[in-house]
């Protein structure tokens, strides 16, 4: 690997969930372009929490397909938060989940997908079995519309959240909430926990590496923070 490439892996690990729009917006062919509310019409509304709502990520999961217009929406959830995952992912980040927050009011997006792209989401989200799809119903969910909504659709996370040396969740630094209850960290600070806990003999970028390059280990140590992690704490309808 030369050092470039090495840097660019580091780089996608440690910048994870990059950068997002602070506003609503359109994706088209990796640009970004004004938010229509006209353009959700007959589109599936589902929840983006940590790189989803990023067109860096949306070009990474869609780009492979010409034409792909995904309109993307600003909301607030209340009663939750976006944390930290008791997993890594296979390019080398500790990703999102949502986790209960009482008090608290998480920012996110809501990604509008038509049916195509609501299938290449679910193969990209479900496939390793971090995540299952479902409807968490009785929330609320206000669109930068002052819209209202009582279901929200989301990708729940199978793993639990990586626990805080203090107890208690790590949220996402990137990630804006009011009344936020746990304390937040970059994902540079949150691989760190995890190498520091568990392969501390390993350096940083070399730990980061060996996540990417060997899946046994990633996924022994998915097992090995199981025992620790705090499971998805609200009810939800499997879909």
């Amino acid at each position: 690997m030369s050092d470039a490439d090495r840097a660019a892996v580091l780089a996608r690990a440690r910048n994870y969930p990059y950068v997002f729009p602070r506003r609503s917006f359109s994706y088209l062919d990796g640009r970004t372009g004004a938010f229509d509310p006209e353009m959700t019409k007959g589109r599936s509304p589902v929840l983006a929490f940590g790189s989803n709502q990023s067109p860096e990520r949306l070009t990474q999961k869609f780009g492979h397909e010409a034409d792909h217009l995904i309109p993307v929406e600003r909301a607030r959830l209340r009663g939750f938060d976006v944390v930290y995952s008791a997993h890594i992912t296979s390019y080398g980040a500790v990703p999102a989940m949502l986790q209960v927050s009482e008090g608290s009011s998480v920012e996110l997006a809501i990604t509008w997908l038509d049916d195509r792209q609501l299938e290449i989401m679910h193969r990209s989200e479900i496939s390793a079995a971090n995540y299952f799809y479902a409807a968490l119903d009785d929330v609320a969910l206000e669109t930068d519309g002052a819209t209202l909504h009582r279901t929200a659709y989301a990708y729940v996370g199978t793993r639990g959240h990586l626990e805080h040396d203090e107890g208690g969740a790590i949220a996402l630094a990137a990630v804006g909430c009011e009344g936020r209850r746990y304390k937040s960290m970059t994902t540079d600070q949150a691989l760190e926990v995890v190498r520091r806990r568990h392969a501390a003999d390993h350096a940083p970028d070399a730990f980061v590496l060996k996540m990417v390059r060997d899946q046994e280990s990633r996924r022994s140590l998915t097992d090995t923070l199981a025992p620790t992690a705090t499971p998805f704490g609200y009810p939800v309808r499997k879909l």
